[in-house]
């Protein structure tokens, strides 16, 4: 087995998109840094934990400061500068950002986290700020230099995200001075960003997501003064490299982006971003576990020979191997769809809800994928699987958090089940597949689907995770034979 080809994000990357990566991204620079400094620099930092948050400075004032290492704002700097932000606006085009991003996830999925809620806030204050606020912050969010501001998107409240017309009680006051928001946010990750992306709920709309509207909000406000404050940091299980705190919004300087009632379309274009980022982070960790599951196997010896050639192990490798390619087709498909639909404003095209539909398939089924691969990966180290010391065990810990992360499976479904419902997207998902599928497989995904949509409400509801991971199953397979057929030879 080729562990070369596992062992470089660059190599597969360059052999599963199937183009010439663009060759003014330093894509082989980047991954050698990596490999030459980067992987210990993000090894002590998982293995340090929780950074310290100083809250004050030594005269009292409250400065709310995340401490980590120098080497960790110098490993945080390369992708920013790069291009994991500013790229996406110079190119007009997503796709070198999520490039970037799978190298990045591919050595430290959490770190992957800052640049995709960066690009997060980008997009949004791009679309829909004022001109004034667009001149004002966006050069920031875009240097290609140590100055680089970042940016953080926070909707989660401790009652928590799902149900958020329920559960963002953050309340925005449009005053004589501007808007100014009060609550707190219980998940803020890249928490000390220079901006953020807020949701609140305006003080005179009703309970339900029509009344939330999205800000901006400076960490600083006008008089240079903390906008908003950093209760404390979050003890994770992993993403360590991302700070995750609960903030407090204090009668906060924000600044609305788009119409007042158009909240929800844009809180949704936002997560939408992330669960994307979240399937490409997915994916290039199961890339990760399985080089270094190969890695060790071709050197373990047990019965006289390498474990990798014992049949049932070698048999794994070969259908984790298949798992990776079709996680990646179907990771790649959602890239390429938002790439055609991310400047689109509410009402949106049909393409777009096409887009929503693979995205959900996409983020439910490659986070699973991820979480059982890197399970998978620790049995083959056998006991020192579970050793801190050897590293196998933190791709479990990354992973355990992606299938939460911006939306859990539940919610994938949900949403995923909704706009089959309401836009019939499958259908134009199943015209795409048709020419590359298995006319039995499709002929009976397609009737598992009819029959879920029949159904009353609430067995529909109940009966609808076999069918959703039926449906993201045979998608991402599809997907893959697609993808083999414009490919050289096939790359498994």
């Amino acid at each position: 087995m080729n562990d070369t080809y596992f062992d470089s994000p660059t190599d597969f990357l360059s052999r599963m998109v199937g183009i010439t990566l663009p060759e003014d991204i330093p894509f082989s620079d980047y991954e050698t840094w990596w490999k030459n400094e980067g992987i210990a620099v993000s090894t002590s930092i998982d293995r340090a934990g929780t950074p310290w948050l100083k809250m004050f400075d030594v005269y009292g004032n409250r400065i709310d400061e995340i401490l980590f290492p120098p080497a960790y704002w110098t490993m945080l700097r390369k992708g920013y500068q790069i291009g994991a932000v500013w790229r996406a606006f110079e190119n007009h085009s997503l796709i070198p950002t999520f490039l970037i991003g799978y190298l990045t996830a591919f050595f430290d999925p959490g770190l992957y986290c800052p640049y995709t809620v960066s690009l997060s806030t980008a997009v949004p204050l791009s679309k829909y700020g004022d001109r004034e606020i667009q001149q004002r912050y966006l050069p920031f969010l875009l240097r290609k230099d140590e100055q680089v501001w970042q940016g953080a998107t926070w909707m989660t409240e401790a009652k928590g995200g799902s149900d958020l017309g329920m559960g963002v009680e953050c309340l925005a006051k449009d005053t004589a001075s501007g808007w100014r928001l009060t609550g707190e946010k219980y998940f803020a990750s890249n928490a000390g960003a220079e901006l953020a992306v807020v949701a609140a709920r305006r003080s005179d709309a009703p309970l339900n997501v029509r009344g939330l509207s999205l800000f901006l909000l400076p960490r600083l406000r006008q008089d240079g003064s903390l906008n908003y404050f950093i209760r404390r940091l979050k003890d994770k299980t992993a993403t360590r490299s991302v700070p995750t705190g609960e903030v407090e919004l204090r009668d906060s300087e924000a600044y609305l982006l788009g119409k007042p009632e158009h909240g929800i379309y844009l809180i949704l274009e936002v997560l939408n971003i992330s669960r994307v980022a979240n399937s490409i982070a997915s994916v290039a960790l199961i890339q990760r576990a399985l080089a270094e599951a190969v890695a060790f196997a071709e050197k373990r010896v047990a019965f006289g020979k390498p474990i990798l050639d014992h049949p049932l192990l070698h048999h794994q490798f070969q259908q984790r191997s298949q798992l990776l390619h079709e996680s990646f087709a179907l990771a790649w498909t959602a890239v390429q769809l938002l790439d055609q639909v991310w400047q689109e404003t509410y009402p949106y095209s049909a393409k777009y809800h096409l887009f929503r539909l693979v995205a959900h398939l996409a983020k439910y089924w490659t986070a699973e994928i991820a979480v059982q691969t890197a399970k998978w990966a620790m049995e083959v180290y056998g006991g020192t699987g579970v050793l801190a010391e050897f590293g196998i065990e933190r791709w479990l810990r990354e992973a355990m958090i992606l299938p939460i992360w911006e939306g859990t499976p539940h919610r994938q479904i949900l949403d995923g089940l909704e706009v089959m419902e309401r836009k019939h997207v499958h259908e134009a998902l199943f015209e795409d597949l048709a020419p590359f599928a298995h006319p039995q497989a499709l002929e009976e995904t397609a009737a598992k689907v009819e029959e879920l949509l029949a159904l009353p409400m609430p067995e529909k509801e109940a009966q609808a995770e076999s069918v959703f991971q039926a449906l993201a199953q045979f998608t991402a397979q599809t997907l893959y034979h697609k993808q083999v057929s414009t490919l050289p030879s096939d790359p498994v």
